[in-house]
Parts: structure tokens; C-alpha cells; sequence
């Protein structure tokens, strides 16, 4: 295994260059062959785990749900606010912001960053919940394709470029995340699912989030500093495959939904017109029959 790390490790040196000395020695950032591991273990478990449970009668988690999603919601808040004093401390550019200029700043964001990469391993628990309480219609290509790609695009952010420019997305995904957590966390709770509305709008702070962080990006592609280029085509390029996947979610969850109650509001209104003129042709037949009875 040794072996294959510095094999691993020599190759992604040639082609992304030399690491940042800053983590060196961190958890889990010194090779990459665990997150890779997780991934796939996570890819087994998103193909096996449905068909294990099959036959199983589906597990409540009420209890832990609550739990993981207040826990989760908590990281995120503390990861935003660290984020924030941190961008204000160093006095980050927000059109460019290279690496190496933001003092100690950079090395609070560079920490607080790695709790957002390891933050993306804890996530893989949304989709293990989904397994055992059997709700797989909720694992779907967007939901797992996110889940997966952001733990392996974070390994190799917080190597090459752990502060920086790299703090916009993972400040507004950590914001979002503090919606979204605290939604899960209270929709678990079946007596507070009457009040929360709020669902809709998490999509659309999905996609805003993913909008603003393109156009954030493409500002440090218009007015370069130090901060690699490449890395930025390539964050815009992988927003861009979350606003397709996330805004065909979006259509498909709640556009068809509209139409789907439009329909049946009109069915039903059909319904009633037709049952009133049938009530009314059967009258008009029983006058008839009347009628003609007398004569």
C-alpha cells in the first residue's frame, strides 16, 4: 500500500505540481488512496445496500436523524462564520485572491476548509439513512454524483489550493447547508412537518449559491492574480454540471407537481360540471316519463 501511495503521490505531483506545505501530515490529505477508498465504498454500498434491504422492513432513525442533521447543521454554521472572519481578517480580494497573501488568515480559512472536506465524508450518511429507511427514490444520479465528486475534488483543493480563492463556494454551500440540515433535522420530527415550507426555496439557494459561485470564479479568470487558472476553469466547468443536474431536479420535483395538481384541479372541476349536467338530463328525462304518463 506504500508503494501504490508514492507511486500515487509522484504522478499527481508531475501533473498538478508541488503540494502546499501547510497540510502536510494532515488527516487524511497526505495520500490519496483513502478518499478514493471511501468513494468506492460508497459507490458499493449506494449499489448494494437497496438490495440487501429489499426484503427488511425499513428502519425509523428518527431519533439519530435528528441528531446527525442538528450535529451537521452546527458544522455548517461554525464553518460559515469561520469562513467569513477569516475572508474579513485577511482582507481577501473578492475578485482574485492568490494563496499566500492573507497571513494568518490564510491559515484559519486552511483549517476551517478541511473540516468542509471532511464534512463531505459525514455526508455520506444522508445517503445511508436513505437506504435503511428505503426511501430510494431520493437516491438519484444528481445525489449521488454530488455526493461522491465533492469529497475527491476537495482532497485535491485542500493540496493545491487550500485558501484563496477557494473560500467562496464553500462559504455559500456551508450557508445552504445550514437551511437544508436544520429542514432534515426538523422534518424528522413528524409534529413540525406541517410548519416547514421552506423546502423549495433550499433548491432554489442551491442554484443561486452555484450562479453566484461561477460568476465569482470567472472573476479570477478576468482579472488574474496568482491563484492557479486551472483550477478555475475547472470549478466552473463542475458548477455548471450541478445547475444542470440541480435545475432538472427542480423541474421534475416541483414544476410537474404544479401541473400535476392544475390537471387534477381541472379533472375535478370537469367532474363536477359533468356531474351536474347528468343530474340535470336525468331530471329533464324523469319530467319526460311524467308527461307522458299523463297523457
Amino acid at each position: 500500500m506504500e508503494l501504490l501511495d508514492k507511486t500515487i503521490n509522484s504522478y499527481l505531483d508531475v501533473w498538478l505540481g508541488p503540494r502546499d506545505p501547510r497540510v502536510k501530515g494532515w488527516l487524511l490529505l497526505e495520500n490519496y488512496s483513502p478518499t478514493f477508498i471511501f468513494s468506492v465504498l460508497y459507490l458499493l454500498i449506494v449499489w448494494l445496500g437497496p438490495k440487501y434491504m429489499r426484503n427488511k422492513q425499513p428502519f425509523s432513525c428518527r431519533g439519530i436523524l435528528v441528531v446527525y442533521n442538528l450535529g451537521l447543521t452546527l458544522l455548517s454554521l461554525y464553518m460559515f462564520y469561520e469562513l467569513v472572519t477569516g475572508v474579513w481578517e485577511g482582507g481577501y480580494n473578492f475578485f482574485c485572491q492568490d494563496t499566500h497573501s492573507g497571513g494568518e488568515a490564510d491559515i484559519k480559512i486552511i483549517r476551517v476548509l478541511w473540516w468542509y472536506y471532511f464534512s463531505k465524508l459525514i455526508e455520506f450518511m444522508d445517503t445511508f439513512f436513505f437506504i435503511l429507511r428505503k426511501n430510494n427514490h431520493q437516491i438519484t444520479v444528481l445525489h449521488v454524483y454530488h455526493h461522491a465528486t465533492m469529497l475527491n475534488i476537495w482532497w485535491f483543493v485542500m493540496n493545491w489550493v487550500p485558501c484563496g480563492h477557494s473560500y467562496f463556494g464553500a462559504t455559500l454551500n456551508s450557508f445552504i447547508h445550514v437551511l437544508m440540515y436544520s429542514y432534515y433535522g426538523l422534518s424528522a420530527v413528524p409534529a413540525m412537518r406541517p410548519y416547514l415550507w421552506w423546502k423549495k426555496y433550499i433548491t432554489q439557494g442551491q442554484l443561486t449559491q452555484f450562479v453566484l459561485t461561477i460568476f465569482q470564479t470567472s472573476c479570477g479568470v478576468v482579472w488574474p492574480c496568482a491563484f492557479p487558472q486551472g483550477w478555475l476553469y475547472f470549478q466552473i466547468s463542475y458548477m455548471i454540471s450541478l445547475i444542470i443536474l440541480f435545475t432538472n431536479f427542480y423541474i421534475q420535483t416541483y414544476n410537474k407537481k404544479a401541473s400535476s395538481r392544475r390537471k387534477e384541479y381541472q379533472n375535478g372541476s370537469t367532474a363536477t360540471v359533468n356531474g351536474y349536467t347528468n343530474s340535470f338530463s336525468s331530471l329533464e328525462n324523469n319530467v319526460k316519463q311524467r308527461k307522458q304518463r299523463k297523457d
